[in-house]
């Protein structure tokens, strides 16, 4: 069996220790996820499997690879030349195969002027290539070239593109449609949805479930671990924990975890304070009496507790968004409304006469395919964009916020709390107490705003939004480039929200969380589903079904209609054949007749039998053609 382990590796990135103990096994055919805070090193322990990242002389720890497996690794830079196309780099994942294609067609060749050994010899390594070839799937090249393209969304005019002219989330796409078509027996994923589209993800979802090799995957994505893996590994402080089951299995045997040790630190606590006494006690004892026994049992007592292994007191309280929504306005039951709604790009028709009411208090997650319309549907909206036909617009007495996808501030230079000044009239003691509720405590309101994080990013961003009252919050991929605590920080911060939320997002278990109702754009307008994304996903399977059972009906009842038409077609042959025996043997009793009165007329009797004879070859021949066409007909009902 595959194994590739850590063993108390210890890591360092220039001056700086990442990772301190780090052990855990994974083999083949699992699929593992490495989870943690952004900068706890799951990226790092990617690129040592890699061979990206090497251990020097500083670092500590025992790594084993299996040798002469073939390692697959989700690149976040990709180099190539500019002129090369997409299909072209797709097509690099069968370079070995097309190698061996090449030799196959030149041995062919070869073969044809070989005789006697030089032949037999020749015909063994043809016969060894062959079945190299169709090992490593040359047969199915095509087929499984078509399945990622399909799955991945790359048709036609994608694929003939540049790479060079793609957006970063393209290119890294395009090396994941490559990696999947290589087939490597170590297969390292590092966020790979984070640019796809949730048809997509659903798809690299199954992919992925019934791959051959061992998967190691570093992901944000609760759903896409809940789906895929069945094993977790949690960096912490530098050193990890291994646990069995999915990302939701692992958040419960976390928090038990954590309360059986929380149980054994504070037994422990008990033990210490009762050794600490006694050692006290007798050194108390020992300068009374002057007695050095009691100072040699205190001495031995101290010796144990220092060899004590202390257990950590677990950290139970995250850091939390703390918001006070309290004293939010109400705003009208209609928040957002769109009457007739067009809108198209070129030849493309993005909404046609769509019609979207937003109430009052409703957590709506508009979902679409990448390219739907969601985004600028929220930029009609926000008056960013004009529309073609209809309006779309926000309802009386509402006051909202937006949050974008890329989170931009005037000045980067700036200081967090100085950020935060440059809109409002507010005193930086007033400023650092509003900006404790998001997180920054002490020194953190002192960093520049370029040095921050996605996540302090985003919580900046929501101060500064949520100064003033606001009943709307939009959020466009809100949890974009957030780990997940900063992601559980931001749910559960919104959870006390009292307006309305209208959010787009790709990140399925925060829509679980999130949301009271789906709102998904579907062949130019929006289909409503009320309830969170697994009733969503339910609703969408019976649709499915019921799509299957009616194509099936339908099937089926093409087939007795072809079977009717067919058995009519029978009855009619029959009937027809049937006809013509009866004429054939009208014909036959009328020659006989003759015969029998033309008894010593032998030229005419002799004509009338070769004629009665051809007669009797065609009913055979009819009753033959009668007898198959009826037995066919029975044995089909």
């Amino acid at each position: 069996m595959m194994e590739l382990s850590f063993n108390n590796v210890k890591k360092y990135l220039d001056a700086n220790l990442v990772l301190e103990n780090i052990c855990f096994s994974i083999y083949d055919t699992e699929r593992v996820g490495i989870v943690g805070v952004n900068g706890s090193g799951k990226s790092t322990i990617l690129k040592i499997i890699a061979g990206v990242e090497k251990m020097t002389r500083d670092d500590e720890g025992f790594i084993s690879i299996p040798r002469g497996k073939s390692i697959g690794y989700l690149e976040q830079v990709h180099k190539y030349d500019n002129n090369i196309k997409v299909n072209e780099i797709l097509k690099l994942a069968f370079s070995e195969l097309e190698i061996m294609e090449e030799k196959i067609k030149f041995m062919e060749k070869e073969m044809k002027h070989l005789q006697g050994g030089a032949l037999e010899k020749t015909l063994e390594k043809y016969s060894d290539i062959q079945q190299s070839y169709e090992i490593q799937g040359g047969y199915e090249k095509e087929e499984k070239l078509s399945k990622v393209c399909t799955g991945l969304n790359f048709d036609d005019s994608f694929l003939d593109k540049d790479f060079s002219i793609l957006s970063g989330g393209e290119k890294t796409t395009v090396i994941l449609g490559k990696i999947l078509l290589e087939s490597p027996e170590i297969l390292l994923l590092d966020e790979p949805t984070n640019h796809l589209d949730m048809k997509a993800t659903e798809w690299l979802e199954d992919y992925l479930k019934s791959y051959k090799g061992m998967v190691i995957i570093v992901s944000h994505d609760r759903y896409f671990l809940d789906n895929v893996v069945g094993k977790i590994i949690e960096i912490e402080d530098m050193e990890c924990e291994t646990y069995k089951g999915n990302y939701s299995e692992f958040v419960k045997q976390k928090e038990d975890n954590m309360l059986i040790q929380f149980h054994q630190f504070k037994e422990q606590q008990k033990q210490i304070a009762a050794m600490e006494k006694t050692i006290k006690d007798l050194r108390d004892w020992a300068q009374r009496a002057d007695n050095n026994k009691f100072f040699k049992r205190a001495a031995s007592i101290q010796k144990k507790l220092d060899k004590m292994q202390k257990i950590k007191k677990p950290k139970f309280d995250k850091q939390n968004i703390k918001l006070d929504f309290n004293d939010v306005e109400r705003s009208g039951n209609q928040v957002i409304i769109a009457k007739n709604l067009s809108k198209s790009y070129e030849e493309k028709q993005l909404f046609n006469e769509s019609n979207l009411l937003i109430n009052f208090k409703d957590r709506a997650a508009l979902i679409g395919g990448n390219g739907s319309g969601k985004t600028t549907f929220l930029k009609m909206l926000l008056g960013e964009e004009a529309t073609d036909g209809g309006n779309v617009r926000i309802g009386d007495s509402v006051k909202s916020a937006y949050l974008p996808q890329n989170i931009t501030f005037k000045d980067e230079e700036l200081t967090v709390v100085d950020c935060f000044r440059e809109d409002f009239m507010i005193l930086e003691g007033k400023a650092r107490e509003y900006l404790s509720k998001f997180m920054f405590f002490g020194s953190d309101v002192f960093k520049k705003v370029n040095k921050l994080s996605g996540g302090e990013r985003v919580r900046l961003k929501l101060s500064k939004l949520l100064y003033e009252d606001i009943n709307l919050l939009i959020l466009d991929e809100p949890t974009n480039h957030l780990d997940i605590d900063s992601i559980e920080a931001l749910e559960e911060s919104l959870e006390y929200f009292k307006g309305t939320i209208l959010f787009i997002s790709h990140d399925r278990y925060f829509i679980n969380k999130m949301s009271s109702r789906i709102i998904e754009i579907d062949n130019k307008t929006f289909k409503n589903y009320l309830g969170n994304y697994d009733y969503y996903k339910g609703e969408k399977d019976k649709l499915k079904v019921q799509f299957v059972e009616e194509k099936k009906e339908k099937k089926e009842k093409t087939k007795v209609m072809r079977k009717v038409d067919e058995s009519q077609k029978i009855d009619k042959k029959i009937a027809k054949l049937e006809e013509q025996i009866s004429i054939l043997e009208e014909k036959i009793r009328e020659i006989d007749e003759e015969m029998s009165s033309l008894k010593d007329n032998y030229s005419e009797v002799n004509e009338l039998y070769i004629n009665k004879e051809e007669l009797e070859n065609q009913l055979y021949k009819m009753m033959e053609d009668w007898e198959t066409i009826t037995m066919d007909g029975v044995s089909e009902n």
